[in-house]
């Protein structure tokens, strides 16, 4: 089935997740199956893999852990809703967002949960977890930031339409996109909005930040590089067509990020000219993963896709 989950690599071995409801294990070097093992619904959601265990959403409702070796269920933890977020796992626990409205923090060697939060409305957004806090997007158009140890609301910034991408926190800023044709930076201890970009359509991508710069795909074709102080567009690469919905990874200089016109695009990370593209048999909505000079990716024709850096 078509692959819209982001692949982990962890010695060796690539764990992805499959809309025909299986979580895979792949050698990392040739694409061999080690074992996949059977939820009750597609897998959208992008494995975490720490310790030695797989933790990954489906949309059965259910968050799992499975042994990253066996594939032996540990355990599962049944929401009210599709699990479609990314877990994150810090200090012994699992956050993870699910369609019942709850972002939900789990023990991550039991499975007990610790706490949940109703943000009351769906979250597909994956939690970022900084400095003992939960940042969390929502489709009732709202980034939350929650006490990691208590579920506790630390703040609550409300964007103009629903947000489900992913924030990622760096230098004390949350950077997020939302429906609204918005980019947001915002400070990570308040809320305070720092300053906002406009990309022109819905963005759904979930930023990358590194070097002083915020890289963002949205559903106009394009792909934005802005200064993460100031906002002000660097960049911007348009697509031959379609969104893009996959979330940019960077590596050595260089920019790689999916888009839903079928192509895995390399670009120059300061200038953003295109270096090359591969096209695959299906929209590419996982999110690229750079691992040992390898390039890694799913796409909607069913595949798992490795490139070599050089």
């Amino acid at each position: 089935g078509p692959v819209q989950s982001s692949p982990a690599v962890v010695d060796g071995v690539v764990y992805v997740g499959s809309d025909d409801g299986n979580v895979y294990a792949l050698s990392a070097r040739t694409g061999a199956k080690l074992w996949s093992y059977t939820t009750g619904g597609p897998v959208q959601s992008s494995p975490a893999v720490v310790d030695g265990v797989v933790y990954v959403g489906s949309a059965d409702g259910n968050l799992y852990a499975l042994n990253a070796r066996t594939a032996a269920k540990l355990w599962s933890y049944t929401t009210g809703g599709v699990v479609q977020s990314s877990p994150a796992v810090a200090d012994g626990v699992v956050y993870v967002g699910s369609w019942d409205g709850n972002v939900y923090a789990l023990k991550a060697r039991t499975g007990a949960l610790r706490w949940n939060y109703n943000t009351n409305n769906l979250v597909s957004s994956s939690p970022a977890v900084a400095n003992g806090v939960v940042y969390v997007g929502g489709g009732d158009a709202e980034v939350d930031a929650v006490n990691a140890s208590t579920g506790a609301l630390l703040w609550s910034y409300f964007t103009d339409y629903g947000v489900n991408s992913s924030p990622a926190v760096a230098n004390g800023v949350v950077y997020v996109g939302s429906y609204g044709a918005e980019l947001y930076a915002l400070n990570a201890g308040t809320g305070a909005l720092l300053w906002t970009y406009g990309t022109g359509l819905p963005t759904q991508s979930s930023p990358a930040v590194a070097k002083g710069l915020v890289y963002v795909g949205c559903y106009g074709a394009e792909v934005d590089a802005v200064n993460a102080s100031t906002g002000a567009l660097l960049w911007r690469y348009s697509t031959g067509g379609g969104g893009v919905s996959s979330s940019p990874a960077l590596a050595n200089g260089i920019m790689y990020v999916g888009a839903d016109d079928g192509n895995l695009y390399a670009l120059n990370a300061h200038t953003g000219a295109k270096l090359w593209s591969y096209a695959t048999g299906g929209s590419v909505y996982s999110s690229p993963v750079v691992a040992n000079e390898v390039v890694y990716v799913g796409s909607d024709d069913g595949s798992v896709y490795a490139f070599g850096l050089k």
